[in-house]
């Protein structure tokens, strides 16, 4: 597997050595983190030493990190009627941004009846004025607002998206899951109040994440009920091995975030212009900011399905745009909220950068593309002869 090339690093990424080399280590420890003898001190230690990483990483307080199985729990968690600032008024309702990833859209523990949506602008940023407009027609809401979209990279206005928030007498809720590890993330700065983030996504292993409170924000109301793990928010024996990884991973990915970043943005580039080499090439949401690694395009009369078993072929791994709907037919959903008609939607494939990624991987993508183009375009002549 060596010699292909792995372009799909937003539906997950390859296995950090620093991370492989905490769960080793975490493995050998016998002791349960709630146990008091030095076996269950020695694994309290390595649990709380990776939350005060997490938490570093965010700005956030170590006591306010909720380890869970991964981002779509931590939003299931977040997303509860009732959680509220210290002093505060609790929240009655939520309202979901329309390209959230779908455990987002979900809706967490709220009703169908107080969930509203906040529409996007055509190049997939959060309509601002339609938010006030929701704030305003009703009481205080739990507002959910990915940082950056998992499909087309967009960066969403999250700090202006708080301040109409909060002057509204609600909380944000920011699934940072596909932007965190890639950019600096500052809960404070942006004024965030609960933040969701994924260890697969940035070099950890598969099947943990974490939700991260503000400091003033009261516990929510837990999913999982049992043993006061977590602070009494998330029952269970921790993951200990999941979580030294996790760790582990953050730390690596923060040390180098913004060199990646820089590194990834100019690899992006060399990718686009080659892709757009092609007559009718449409990359989304590439007139707004967007995260370094993320490229979403299409040609119209395109099929995604085509398109990424030809790349597979070719030994480049992309996607057809999230992974969690990758292998459904139905066309984005995102896209859909960004008015795009089945046409366009049906046909975008999404490339994404690590940062293990190089320009041979980017030249070799390119032409895996080309020879894609030529095979469609030979069936089109077959087909219209």
């Amino acid at each position: 597997m060596s010699d292909r090339i792995y372009l799909d690093w937003n539906a997950t990424t390859p296995l950090r050595p620093e991370a492989r080399a905490a769960m080793a280590a975490a493995w050998e420890i016998p002791g349960n983190p709630s146990s008091v003898h030095a076996e269950g001190r020695r694994a309290r230690r390595l649990l709380e030493d990776a939350r005060s990483t997490v938490a570093a990483a965010m700005g956030a307080l170590a006591r306010n990190v909720v380890f869970t199985s991964g981002g779509t729990e931590a939003n299931a968690l977040a997303l509860v009627p009732g959680v509220h600032r210290a002093g505060g008024r609790p929240v009655e309702r939520l309202l979901v941004s329309a390209i959230e990833h779908v455990s987002a859209l979900a809706g967490g523990r709220f009703s169908v009846a107080a969930i509203g949506r906040i529409r996007v602008t055509p190049s997939g940023v959060v309509d601002l004025d339609h938010l006030r407009d929701l704030l305003a027609a009703g009481p205080p809401a739990l507002v959910s607002i990915m940082a950056a979209n998992n499909e087309t990279g967009a960066l969403q206005p999250l700090a202006e998206a708080a301040e109409l928030v909060h002057q509204a007498g609600g909380l944000l809720h920011v699934d940072a899951v596909q932007s965190f590890g890639k950019m600096p993330f500052d809960i404070n700065a942006i004024k965030a109040d609960l933040v969701a983030v994924s260890g697969h996504k940035i070099g950890g292993p598969k099947g943990i994440g974490a939700l991260v409170l503000a400091e003033d924000i009261e516990t929510v109301e837990p999913l999982l009920r049992g043993g006061g793990q977590e602070r009494g928010r998330r029952a269970g024996t921790e993951n200990i091995t999941g979580i030294a990884g996790f760790g582990a991973a953050v730390g690596a990915a923060m040390r180098a975030v913004e060199a990646d970043a820089a590194c990834m943005a100019a690899l992006r580039s060399r990718l686009e212009n080659g892709l757009k080499e092609t007559p009718g090439v449409m990359v989304f949401s590439d007139d707004v900011a967007r995260l370094p690694n993320t490229t979403l395009f299409t040609v119209p009369g395109l099929r995604a399905e085509t398109a990424v078993i030809g790349f597979d072929l070719e030994g480049v791994a992309v996607s057809s745009g999230s992974a969690c709907s990758s292998g459904k037919v139905q066309p984005s959903h995102v896209l859909q909220a960004m008015g795009h008609g089945p046409e366009l939607a049906q046909g975008a494939v999404r490339l994404s950068l690590g940062w293990l990624t190089s320009e041979t991987d980017i030249d070799r993508c390119l032409e895996a593309w080309r020879k894609l183009v030529a095979h469609l375009i030979k069936g089109e002549r077959r087909n219209s002869a």
